[in-house]
């Protein structure tokens, strides 16, 4: 396999990431991985309008995971103020997912996060449906706080509801 590099997005790779993240999350490609929200949601995960105004704030940033001039992987970073980062959209194409790109992404988004922003811990936000995925980020250090976030119901440009229970659980990890 090529190295991979991980560097930074521009808006010029907007092109390469929405339909990985997409590929990652929705639709029948993304069964071919194990990190598919399809059986949740249907619709977007993203927009390329979301993507540029996450490139374009100063406390945001994707990390990008590139195999040559082919785009396989990508993670959102974010300052949350108070030594707190968060790290969201996490995708690796369906294909390579289960070969260590997205822990190689989260260990980059962790020393990023640090480094840009001071981050001490990091917090996500995960499906409680997603029990292989948690049990995945309780191997990377990461611990259920008991904290929930709502859903954003009635908001397209999160994808469209397949079911009516849905929220995040929050996890949190110390960054050494």
């Amino acid at each position: 396999m090529t190295e991979i590099t991980i560097r930074h997005a521009v808006a010029a790779d907007i092109p390469a990431l929405h339909p990985l993240i997409e590929s990652a999350y929705r639709g029948e490609a993304s069964r071919a991985g194990w990190t598919t929200e399809a059986d949740l949601l249907d619709g977007q995960r993203t927009d390329p309008e979301d993507l540029a105004g996450i490139l374009a704030d100063p406390k945001q940033a994707l990390l990008s995971a590139w195999r040559g001039d082919e785009l396989v992987g990508c993670v959102l970073i974010a300052d949350r103020g108070e030594g707190t980062g968060y790290f969201g959209m996490l995708s690796v194409s369906p294909i390579l997912q289960g070969g260590g790109l997205g822990r190689r992404l989260v260990e980059a988004a962790h020393a990023t996060l640090a480094e840009r922003f001071g981050a001490r811990r990091v917090r996500i936000s995960v499906f409680p449906q997603r029990g292989t995925l948690i049990g995945w980020y309780e191997r990377l250090g990461y611990r259920l706080t008991g904290d929930t976030l709502p859903f954003p119901y009635g908001n397209p440009r999160f994808g469209l509801p397949l079911r009516d229970d849905l929220y995040f659980l929050v996890m949190e990890r110390a960054l050494d």
